[in-house]
């Protein structure tokens, strides 16, 4: 049984998500679908109906779970479509007997009531071994979560039309500060953009700049070669974190931005978030004791949180890669190299993507 005060970070990050697959290991895997519970609902069930879905699966032991960005699905025995689930901002999960999975973290009052209000779908699932049985519902109140069915979930839409997963296949400097350079939005944008880093959700992104000392505003063409290098690193860096402690924030290092930036200026009872500078010894932070001014911006429709005094907009003038002028020739090679950084990217979910970048690399 999960404790009554678990935590589960808001904004369906690859943290969030991660969580919910081993949790859903934990409940479901080599159990049955003996049947399933489902309420109509045209906007969740996506290319699907609830009753399509209830009959694809039921029936059907639940033999593995995965996740890429911030979508996961079930691989399931024998022939048939599989079940391609996504949080949206308000989705979770509950399990009979145990209160639901909440965003941030469970209020002491939350109901456990069954089945949970909002509920999308109930599985009823039996161990055909012990005959235990156990029921996971998946909920989503404000209904921008997703319920899919998909053949080959990796190799289609949505998850094919996903860029990198930070936990996953993060590409190398090289490849990724192509893929940075080539875009003029500003950098919180192109962290919150799937195609470009699936799995990054708000507070991530937050995160990511504030660690790599970038105002949310600074657009992609203008970073330095360092600038870039840091948010290469920290994008790894706060993903895997926020993965190897379950989402779970109490556990999050007291330094983090996400630890001070709830309630947008009301105050707080955290203690507030202490300066840091950068020392050339190490690759991130010590502390410098004085308190830091979190502002809050909206970038990409999204609010963002950031520290006055360490993520300053610098001049917003693109920055050369080189300080040639290019040739056609040189052009045709940016060119072939942007083709190539996408196939890259694309090469996390597939091996055929490799040979082929492997390809145009010996042209």
């Amino acid at each position: 049984m999960l404790p009554n005060s678990i935590k589960l970070i808001v904004d369906g990050n690859c943290s969030e998500v991660e969580r919910a697959v081993k949790h859903i290991r934990r409940i479901g895997l080599n159990k049955v679908i003996e049947r399933v519970e489902t309420t109509e609902d045209n906007i969740v069930y996506s290319e699907t109906t609830h009753e399509d879905f209830a009959n694809e699966i039921t029936g059907r032991m639940i033999t593995g779970v995965k996740r890429y960005g911030k979508s996961f699905f079930l691989e399931l025995e024998g022939k048939g479509k599989l079940p391609v689930l996504h949080f949206g901002m308000t989705g979770m999960l509950q399990v009979k007997g145990e209160k639901a999975m909440y965003y941030k973290e469970t209020p002491r009052s939350a109901p456990s009531d069954w089945p949970p209000r909002f509920m999308k779908f109930i599985l009823h699932l039996r161990d055909g071994s012990t005959q235990e049985t156990a029921e996971i519902a998946f909920m989503d109140a404000r209904r921008l979560g997703r319920i899919r069915l998909r053949d080959s979930p990796a190799t289609e839409a949505p998850i094919s039309e996903l860029g990198f997963d930070p936990i996953l296949c993060m590409p190398s400097l090289e490849v990724f500060e192509a893929l940075v350079k080539k875009r003029a939005c500003p950098m919180k944008a192109l962290l919150l953009d799937q195609s470009f880093s699936a799995g990054v959700g708000n507070w991530v992104a937050d995160e990511i700049l504030y660690h790599a000392r970038v105002h949310p505003q600074q657009r992609c063409n203008t970073l330095t070669t360092t600038q870039i290098g840091d948010l290469h690193r920290c994008t790894k860096f706060v993903c895997e974190t926020a993965v190897s402690v379950d989402a779970d924030d109490t556990k999050f290092p007291e330094d983090w931005l996400f630890k001070h930036r709830w309630g947008k200026g009301k105050k707080i009872k955290a203690e507030p978030l202490k300066l840091v500078c950068k020392s050339q010894a190490q690759s991130f932070s010590k502390p410098s004791g004085q308190p830091a001014t979190i502002q809050w911006v909206t970038v990409g429709g999204r609010t963002s949180a950031y520290v006055a005094e360490l993520q300053q907009l610098s001049s917003q003038a693109p920055v050369s890669l080189s300080k040639q002028r290019p040739t056609h020739s040189s052009l045709l090679d940016v060119r072939t190299r942007a083709i190539v950084d996408d196939i890259l990217i694309r090469s996390c979910q597939s091996s055929r993507g490799t040979a082929r970048a492997r390809a145009i690399f010996q042209r």
